[in-house]
């Protein structure tokens, strides 16, 4: 069986662009996006400056993050190694492309699904070259069967030195390079040119554009660790990758947080013994939960760029992506809560202490999924952290406390001071879960991420959002609630909403700065 990969002559290549302009032809492919592309970048100064070129495009991987993730396997490897895609079947959920190393899957503006280079399958399976192979005029662009020792791809490969994109990432990508320049295919080594990048409307002020300042960026050894080198050279010209996820997916995890929380913090007062009371018991808890699931499943579909297939996580399931199992979580949790709604209408408190053990776990797996999809967004280091997951357990249980805090002003809640009490201890864990995952030392991607978070364009999210309003200020609150007794009703209140406001602005900087890294 053969397995096929691209090498890319660099030594060679004379940036000319047929290779981009034949794929645009033959695949249809709109303006503003690219299957594979030119990279220009500069080094060195008048008037000894190099322009150096880099040909980019889908890695085509052994191990292909995007096929894991994508939740509909609209993304599937052929049985030749060939990474291809089915539209008809992508719900345009944009995991993939958080979940590539390399930039290489982007939305068709026209059909509103993903699309890649998929190596021109439709040519190979009649026995042709892929078409940018073909009009390369100065045959840079060398395509064959990896695992045919009289292939031409397979002889440079094994007399050259060549290199790959990002080997740290384990995708053991098929796309090699011969005679590149360190800082074409490491983008952190190169800034955004000052003065914008030739025959593009991109600038440095682009809102899609990553220019994480110099200051800013760490120096990394040969595995991608950060340590100390220097960034070497500029970045010309390249082809613009929007972010994919932001503000719908930023309030997916607020909504998801509060509704996870509330059954897990009725379990505690099912556990100190109020399982008979009907409304802050038995009816709060499950309208919330089933209200906000609701409210948060709506957000994912409406985050799709093909919402009317949402059906297909369901009908199509690739159960090894977190998108689907997340559904099943979700749809599960529901039940439970329309499980305990019911009983606590017709107070049963026996079917709520039976219910108050799974509507803990299920709460708990409906807070902490997102750990592990994001986790499988391989091109993403900082949201690879441990600390994900007990960070999204400490915070469901602030935003759960804090939806209770805030009905007790309109109903009397069981147990005000042990849900205070609560509240901030689960306040005091997301503090401390969160200093040890932007203290801990990780690859130059998260050092960027985190650079990017605490001193770059999201620092005043951060700090005055998720830090001052989001567990500065309700501490304080909750200690002086604490103190007031009965009578800090108002206090408590105030200190639930300033909470959930902090946890929606320290959610928005770490999905906007976990995707500002550049990685092509």
């Amino acid at each position: 069986m053969a397995r096929f990969g691209f090498l890319i002559d660099q030594d060679t290549c004379i940036g000319c662009h047929a290779c981009t302009v034949a794929c645009k032809a033959e695949h249809d492919v709109p303006l503003g996006v690219n299957r594979t592309w030119v990279k220009y970048i500069e080094k060195g100064s008048f008037p000894d400056s190099q322009r150096k070129f880099s040909v980019m495009r889908c890695n085509h991987c052994d191990n292909a993050p995007c096929v894991t993730i994508c939740p509909t396997n609209a993304l599937f490897v052929r049985d030749d190694g060939i990474v291809d895609f089915d539209t008809s079947v992508c719900i345009g959920c944009k995991s993939c492309m958080n979940a590539c190393p390399y930039d290489a899957l982007y939305i068709d503006p026209e059909e509103h699904t993903a699309q890649k280079c998929n190596f021109c399958a439709h040519r190979i399976d009649v026995g042709l070259e892929p078409s940018c192979v073909i009009v390369c005029p100065t045959q840079s662009i060398v395509a064959g069967d990896l695992d045919d020792p009289d292939t031409r791809i397979s002889k440079m490969v094994a007399r050259h030195d060549i290199q790959v994109r990002a080997p740290e990432q384990g995708t053991r990508p098929k796309v090699f390079y011969k005679g590149a320049d360190e800082a074409s295919l490491d983008p952190t080594r190169t800034r955004i040119a000052d003065d914008g990048m030739i025959w593009a409307d991109t600038t440095p002020h682009h809102p899609t554009v990553t220019t994480i300042p110099v200051h800013l960026r760490p120096h990394v050894d040969d595995r991608g660790k950060a340590r100390g080198g220097q960034v070497v050279a500029r970045t010309v010209y390249t082809t613009e990758h929007p972010m994919p996820w932001k503000s719908m997916v930023t309030a997916y995890l607020v909504t998801k947080a509060i509704g996870a929380g509330a059954l897990m913090v009725a379990a505690l007062l099912v556990l100190l013994g109020h399982a008979g009371r009907q409304g802050a018991v038995g009816v709060l808890p499950p309208v919330l939960a089933g209200i906000l699931t609701f409210v948060t499943g709506a957000l994912l579909v409406a985050d799709l760029k093909q919402p009317r297939r949402f059906f297909y996580l369901l009908t199509r399931p690739n159960w090894r992506s977190w998108l689907t199992r997340g559904a099943v979580i979700l749809a599960i949790y529901a039940a439970i809560s329309a499980a305990w709604f019911v009983a606590g209408l017709l107070h049963e408190a026996g079917a709520i202490r039976v219910l108050a053990a799974p509507g803990f776990v299920l709460g708990a797996a409906t807070a902490g999924y997102t750990a592990y999809l994001f986790g499988q967004c391989e091109g993403r280091d900082l949201w690879q952290t441990p600390m994900l997951l007990p960070v999204l357990l400490a915070q469901a249980v602030v935003a759960g406390a804090s939806a209770f805090l805030i009905a007790d002003v309109f109903l009397t809640v069981p147990e005000l001071d042990a849900i205070r009490w609560t509240l901030l201890g689960a306040i005091g864990a997301v503090a401390v879960f969160t200093f040890a995952e932007l203290t801990a030392r990780g690859t130059a991607h998260v050092e960027m991420a985190v650079a990017e978070m605490t001193r770059g364009r999201y620092a005043a999210r951060f700090w005055l959002g998720g830090v001052l309003l989001g567990l500065v200020v309700p501490g304080a609150l909750v200690v002086v609630a604490l103190a007031a007794g009965s009578g800090g009703v108002a206090l408590s209140a105030a200190a639930a909403a300033f909470a959930i406001v902090g946890l929606a602005a320290y959610e928005d900087a770490f999905v906007r700065a976990g995707q500002s890294v550049p990685l092509s």
